[in-house]
């Protein structure tokens, strides 16, 4: 297929991409949120295909993946064709609500014409989605390998803009987390995080490094530390299982069915969170162990191929449905939107 596809998540669009179709992906001159194009920091396959929206209309674009509500009026104006009625589409969603959870309302609620893809099943939970047919596709990753030493008697973590989320990323936790060991924090606006926080000795922020070189340090720190408390599942928890890394995370929205036991541990008071971060760091050997069980979970339910294949289920429904849709009601005329 022909599949036009916003580069809005690097993780997630890196393992996207690995699949049997070409990728258009909107690219602008100055780049921004709406035309990002191929990123810098990964390797892409060559069928990732930037494209600029003049010439988007010209595309024989079989389906649209939609994730942000801005896009629906943008795929329509390039495309010149409604997604959902003259060009079949899906709205993928990344993230929790962020009103109150249980009652917001998603953007595409009712509307069966866009089939909802969620992430993880809390999303799906939490969400409300009204009659629009959802489905749930759980992460896959592109593995990068056991690379796990463990040399450095400290934690990984990894947050982008910690100071700014707060609470939401547990920021908040941090501090009391690193009197029982130091904490490396990668991610977009860690510098000064250490003393920002009043702990220069032991918290320290590593930067926004290349993904490579990143998973290269990750793997280096003896167990990686997920404090955050309200997200979808953070894709930087699943790429350190798939290091071989130990896991200690608060077990808030989906992590609970990402770390297992026997990986690490999981739970949601922050005292027992502290006693397993300085049981990890203080055996290397037992870190080593509960790394492996995590690598070992994490190749099983994230890896790329399962992953890949139930995109492919719904992509494949998806097109055949609207093509159904088409036939019943006559053929549909491009024009300017």
């Amino acid at each position: 297929m022909n599949i036009l596809v916003w580069h809005v998540h690097g993780s997630w669009t890196t393992s996207f991409v690995q699949g049997r179709h070409r990728y258009l992906l909107p690219t602008l001159p100055e780049r921004g949120p709406w035309g990002g194009g191929r990123p810098a920091a990964w390797e892409w396959p060559a069928d990732a295909v930037e494209v600029p929206p003049d010439r988007l209309a010209d595309e024989p674009v079989d389906l649209v993946v939609l994730q942000r509500p801005e896009e629906l009026d943008l795929a329509a104006a390039w495309l010149r064709r409604t997604p959902g009625r003259d060009v079949a589409a899906v709205y993928l969603e990344h993230n929790t609500p962020k009103g109150p959870a249980v009652t917001t309302r998603h953007p595409v609620a009712d509307r069966p014409e866009l089939p909802l893809v969620h992430v993880t099943h809390f999303n799906d939970l939490v969400w409300d989605a009204g009659d629009a047919r959802t489905t749930v596709i759980e992460h896959g990753i592109v593995d990068p390998g056991r690379r796990y030493t463990g040399e450095l008697a400290a934690a990984a973590v990894v947050v982008n803009e910690p100071l700014r989320r707060g609470r939401v990323t547990g920021t908040d936790l941090l501090p009391g987390l690193s009197e029982t060991a130091p904490l490396d924090v990668f991610g977009m606006g860690t510098d000064g995080l250490g003393d920002a926080l009043g702990r220069p000795a032991t918290i320290r922020g590593i930067g926004d490094l290349p993904q490579d070189l990143m998973h290269a340090e990750m793997a280096r720190r003896r167990v990686y530390l997920h404090p955050i408390r309200w997200t979808s599942l953070g894709l930087a928890l699943v790429e350190a299982m798939h290091l071989g890394m130990p896991v200690v995370a608060l077990a808030t929205t989906e992590a609970v069915e990402a770390v297992p036991p026997g990986t690490g541990y999981c739970g949601t008071d922050p005292a027992r969170l502290a006693g397993a971060l300085r049981e990890l760091v203080a055996e290397p050997e037992l870190a080593r162990r509960r790394g492996a069980a995590a690598r070992a979970h994490a190749l099983q339910r994230y890896g790329l191929d399962r992953f890949l294949a139930d995109w492919d289920v719904v992509l494949d429904r998806t097109v055949e449905r609207h093509q159904e849709h088409v036939r019943a009601r006559g053929p549909v005329t491009r024009g300017r939107t």
